[in-house]
């Protein structure tokens, strides 16, 4: 395992620098265990913070776990539930930003922010500033149908936001969105320069975890920062391997497949600098 620790002694100073912290919470996740998951994800935004974390991120469904499909509807809450709500104070407690991975969203029970549907259930992301208020709420749009009752039980997402979160343009896709590189043109036009990737990727699919992670950083020239979660199910094993990749597509950190934090310090200007060296995005005929 390649796991870099944030040395905050070399950081700039200089007007501009826009280097942040990335914790990714590689969580142990069991079927079904609500109580359990939850605590161990706040127990890892604790962790993430003592440890010089600007910005942590959870797993897809890091709540029920990804394959526990028959419990979906059970576990299903709203934005304001106590799940989320949990995740939330632990930002604003430990004054560190949160991508709370993913959870089972009651769309009819929402009310917070606009859902694009009046009934049914999201696979939907959150993510909090360190002060513990509600900035993104992206919903996953391409379900997963192979060997998955995702499709069958949930609404796909509608809207494709970014916001600015520890100085930072940032935007969310879910798992098997990696492999739709459109939507990532759509958050690179909306300015995302770090995209974060909660995912229940699981083995073999390695090469693919890989590769289609690491063709999205090079071709948005951006930062790709993919949070997978650890695990055996019934039929599937989760393999980890949560990294950060860098606008060239260069690793900076990454994890095996058991559970562990992953803590990287990254310079968001790369993006910029990225883009003027090797102006590919320009030369787009669309």
């Amino acid at each position: 395992m390649t796991r870099t620790e944030p040395d905050h002694s070399d950081e700039r100073t200089a007007d501009g620098d826009r280097s942040i912290t990335l914790g990714l919470a590689q969580l142990e996740i069991e079927d079904g265990d609500l109580d359990g998951n939850v605590d161990r994800a706040v127990d890892a935004v604790a962790s993430a913070a003592a440890r010089g974390a600007d910005l942590v991120a959870l797993p897809e469904l890091f709540t029920v776990g990804y394959f526990a499909f028959d419990l979906y509807a059970r576990s299903a809450e709203p934005l304001e539930g106590e799940t989320m709500t949990k995740i939330r104070t632990a930002a604003s407690d430990h004054d560190v930003a949160v991508l709370a991975g993913s959870f089972v969203e009651d769309l009819a029970a929402t009310e917070s922010v606009e859902t694009p549907a009046d009934e049914g259930y999201a696979n939907t992301t959150a993510l909090f500033s360190a002060d513990g208020d509600l900035e993104l709420v992206y919903r996953k749009h391409h379900l997963f149908g192979y060997d998955s009752a995702e499709t069958e039980l949930l609404v796909p997402g509608e809207r494709i936001d970014t916001a600015n979160v520890c100085g930072v343009e940032i935007g969310v896709s879910t798992c098997y969105d990696l492999r739709f590189p459109e939507l990532y043109r759509i958050l690179v036009d909306h300015g995302a320069e770090l995209v974060l990737v909660p995912s229940a990727w699981p083995y073999p699919r390695i090469e693919h975890w890989e590769t289609l992670s690491r063709a999205r950083a090079i071709e948005n020239q951006c930062f790709i920062a993919t949070i997978n979660g650890a695990g055996t199910f019934d039929d599937a094993t989760l393999l980890g391997r949560s990294t950060v990749y860098d606008p060239w597509g260069t690793v900076l950190a990454s994890s095996g497949d058991e559970p562990t934090l992953v803590l990287t310090t990254i310079d968001i200007d790369d993006v910029g600098d990225v883009r003027n060296r090797f102006p590919a995005l320009r030369d787009r005929r669309l």
